[in-house]
């Protein structure tokens, strides 16, 4: 069945515009918590990120939850995986973070997940929506949640993330600027490498509500660079709203991305034998990830760009290590989620043993040039399945010899086809682009 509200990373949209207000917010907590004490006995925690709209809408979902008859627990401002990991610790049946990552204070949205930690199942996101589409009904006065917060849920945290290197670690000597994009990581992360030892310079870390995002974090990292050379740093690190994504700068000020800081832990853990089988990228992860993996021995398997999809290929193999060219990593060594402050820590970790700097350490994945040509159509028929279409991208990909790649893509949010060629050589690379979106126009005309 196809859903009417979540998406791929739960229900996310503009303030104030259906579905993203108050009524619904209140009935979305009643339903939750009606799906959820389904199971049996509920509780379930709150989170939420910086923004203004975060307090209203916690209100709304604490009294829908109440009034299912299920038990709330608070943490206030908190990094998204810092929400599934107190989830787990606290053998609630489910986590509540509010919402809207990487874009601006106007956005909000809604993300759950399961006493596991992970994602809900299918069948429970289902079963909130048919429950949005019932009158609502509170439960008798006796059986009302209980509403109460959690005042050391960030001190349980910062533990959970130091715990994820050896016993012992001490980054003393490391200068890093650490930019929180006003957002959820406000607080934690600069507790966490200084309580192990760095010296810390810290960006955007004073949230007014509407400065999350704002011309700072991992989406505009201008900032972070300047810091980083001006203050003769070592490496920036650069955080999203909500703590799951996360970038890094060098000490020359160039910026290393999803791509770089997987290859950076992922060649770690495949030194120590640690690595349980590949690493699971997406369909927008640089050719040159897959070719520097190969040359390691290390398998590479691509799934459909989105964490969802990440993680689910990694449930399937049973492998721990995955992400997105954006930042978004996981390491279900330590976690269950894409978790920015682990992930950052563990590209440290990989540092410190090879005593090399990010720069050093980044140079053994030679990024391949990528190319990419948005053409637009009139509709109708998909010009990626056309005959002619298919087979000028098998002839590209042959002539490419394994060493480039061709990935077409019709927009799911508008009348475009994206051309994606990456290889070796630039000239040839950008040949190819201009030739398919070429085709793919006179075929759309």
């Amino acid at each position: 069945m196809s859903k009417k509200y979540f998406g791929t990373d739960g229900i996310r949209g503009r303030v104030g515009v259906y579905p993203i207000t108050p009524d619904f917010m209140l009935r979305l907590g009643w339903a939750a918590g009606m799906a959820f004490r389904s199971m049996g006995a509920c509780r379930v925690l709150v989170g939420k990120d910086t923004r203004i709209s975060g307090y209203m809408f916690e209100s709304a979902l604490e009294a829908g939850l109440s009034a299912a008859g299920a038990d709330v627990m608070l943490l206030g401002p908190m990094p998204t995986p810092a929400i599934a990991y107190l989830t787990r610790t606290f053998h609630a049946e489910a986590g509540i973070v509010i919402s809207a990552s990487h874009n601006p204070h106007d956005d909000n949205g809604i993300k759950f997940f399961s006493g596991e930690g992970t994602k809900l199942p299918d069948e429970v996101e289902l079963m909130i929506e048919e429950l949005l589409d019932t009158p609502m009904a509170v439960v008798e006065s006796s059986k009302l949640g209980k509403v109460s917060r959690i005042n050391d849920a960030s001190g349980r945290y910062i533990e959970f993330c130091k715990s994820s290197v050896p016993s012992g670690t001490s980054f003393a000597g490391l200068k890093i600027v650490v930019d929180c994009a006003h957002g959820a990581t406000y607080k934690v992360a600069p507790s966490v490498f200084r309580e192990l030892g760095a010296e810390v310079v810290v960006l955007s870390a004073q949230p007014n509500g509407l400065n999350i995002n704002d011309n700072c974090g991992s989406t505009h990292m201008g900032q972070l660079q300047a810091a980083v050379l001006a203050e003769h740093a070592d490496l920036g690190i650069a955080f999203d709203g909500d703590g799951d994504r996360v970038l890094m700068v060098d000490h020359t000020g160039a910026i290393v991305d999803g791509d770089e800081l997987l290859f950076i832990i992922a060649r770690d853990l495949h030194a120590r034998n640690k690595l349980q089988g590949g690493v699971v990228g997406t369909l927008m992860s640089n050719l040159g990830l897959e070719l520097a993996l190969a040359d390691l021995g290390i398998p590479f398997v691509r799934a459909n760009v989105g964490d969802r999809y990440v993680i689910a290929e990694l449930l399937e193999r049973q492998w721990l290590v995955g992400g997105e060219n954006s930042g978004h990593i996981v390491c279900f060594q330590h976690t269950t989620t894409g978790d920015a402050i682990i992930a950052a820590l563990q590209v440290l970790m990989a540092l410190k043993r090879r005593d090399e700097s990010l720069a050093q350490s980044r140079q053994a994945l030679r990024k391949c040039p990528q190319i990419l040509v948005n053409v637009r159509f009139g509709g109708g028929a998909n010009p990626v399945e056309h005959p002619a279409v298919k087979e000028a991208c098998a002839r590209v990909t042959t002539a490419m010899a394994g060493r480039g790649r061709v990935l077409l893509r019709k927009s799911g949010t508008e009348p475009l086809v994206r051309v994606m060629v990456e290889g070796d050589d630039e000239t040839q690379v950008r040949g190819y682009a201009d030739e398919l979106a070429k085709l793919v126009a006179e075929v759309s005309a």
